[in-house]
């Protein structure tokens, strides 16, 4: 009990907070946030192991990611989309509505394994439910940009509210109130809860193009039974990713939260003294 006190005035003397409360909430908010971190590693490996094992394995229908993705969108009246061989970290295998291409990673791509067909067909079946004007799909494609870019607003709204606060402060020489900080800080919050609460949205769209590309192996006789079944489980290992990401994506924004409200007891105490 007493180590625990300890570590209860460490985080009040590192954050400024005056409240044991918000330092308790802190360190179990942390705790989860190591668990979970543990837990997507765990997920993250299996997934891993899962996805090799099926890049190493020859599908069926012998084709490369690139030529399943192609025999897809033309099936389905997609000529106009292009299927891009992409290097990026930032967008690896994905669909983008505005510039009407599929990308797939470069090993994805050009190989002929069950990993290539299972991306380049729930990719490919993005489009076609953006072809079919999907109601999930069409909120996907306006929303997804905040959903990528909101978590990257917070530090630089924040420093933003700094820099205005000591102009403030040099300009008036007064004493510093971090008014501006705490601002910033709140539309980056902002920003962080709208970008949380799309990746439900990406996800119901992500899992329904899975579903959707399942049909269509089937119904174009590109995957035997066997080959859909480990799809299948390639998918799950994937939205149990997601999920995890999701769930440390909201532990993040519990953190966040309390460190501000940390701030805010702490500037109050500073100006009281």
């Amino acid at each position: 009990m007493e180590l625990f006190q300890k570590l209860i005035d460490l985080i009040k003397d590192k954050t400024g907070t005056t409240s044991d409360g918000v330092a308790i909430a802190m360190i179990i908010v942390g705790i989860f946030i190591i668990i979970f971190a543990l837990v997507g590693l765990v997920i993250s490996f299996i997934l891993w192991l899962k996805y090799h094992k099926l890049n190493k394995t020859k599908n069926s229908c012998g084709l490369t990611g690139e030529e399943a993705a192609r025999k897809i969108l033309d099936n389905n009246g997609l000529q106009h989309i292009k299927v891009k061989c992409t290097g990026s970290i930032l967008w690896g295998n994905s669909y983008s509505h505005v510039f009407k291409k599929v990308r797939l990673r470069r090993f994805t791509y050009k190989k002929d394994s069950v990993t290539s067909l299972a991306m380049a067909a729930q990719k490919s079946a993005l489009a076609v439910m953006d072809k079919e004007k999907d109601p999930i799909m069409k909120t996907r494609n306006v929303l997804i940009p905040l959903q990528l870019f909101g978590p990257l607003m917070f530090i630089p709204l924040v420093v933003i509210g700094v820099i205005i606060d000591l102009v403030i402060v040099m300009q008036t020489g007064g004493t510093p109130t971090f008014i501006a900080t705490f601002i910033s800080a709140g539309l980056g919050l902002l920003f962080y809860i709208v970008s949380f609460a799309l990746t439900v949205v990406i996800l119901k769209a992500e899992t329904k193009a899975q579903a959707r590309s399942i049909e269509i192996l089937k119904d174009e006789r590109l995957a035997t039974d066997d080959e859909i079944e480990s799809i299948k489980e390639l998918y799950k290992l994937y939205n149990l990713e997601y999920i995890n990401n999701m769930i440390m994506a909201f532990l993040e924004l519990l953190m966040r939260i309390l460190q501000i409200v940390a701030a805010a007891q702490g500037s109050a105490a500073r100006s009281n003294d």
